[in-house]
């Protein structure tokens, strides 16, 4: 018998024809899942360097558009995304906002959890 030969039923034997394959296959799974862990990282708990900034610049661009009520807005920045929280009047108000936030240099991404005055669910 040869080494990756198993005994099936006395006097035959079948060769494993795939027992390379399934160690391969899980390392190629692997190495492309740790390339992807070098091009993006999560910055972890205290954010990432610019998030402090991307958040002034949100607050500051939802100041500056006069159709926002921008104090009833809270903004929160983590691994640049940012997370919109508080209430406004309208859907229009809020798409507005949002896409304000967009706008900005370094969002990746927007979490809007923005609720409208009055629904009740």
């Amino acid at each position: 018998m040869l080494s990756g030969d198993r005994v099936v039923s006395p006097g035959s034997v079948v060769r494993h024809r795939f027992s390379g394959l399934c160690v391969l296959v899980p390392a190629a799974v692997a190495a492309s899942s740790l390339s992807a862990c070098a091009t993006y990282r999560k910055c972890g708990l205290s954010g990432c360097e610019g998030d402090a900034r991307i958040t002034a610049s949100v607050e500051a661009r939802l100041r500056e558009n006069r159709a926002i009520e921008e104090w009833g807005i809270r903004v929160q920045t983590l691994d640049r995304v940012v997370y919109l929280y508080g209430l406004v009047d309208t859907t229009l108000e809020r798409s507005i906002i949002e896409a304000t936030v967009l706008e900005v240099p370094g969002v990746a991404r927007v979490v809007d959890s923005i609720a409208i005055r009055g629904n009740t669910w």
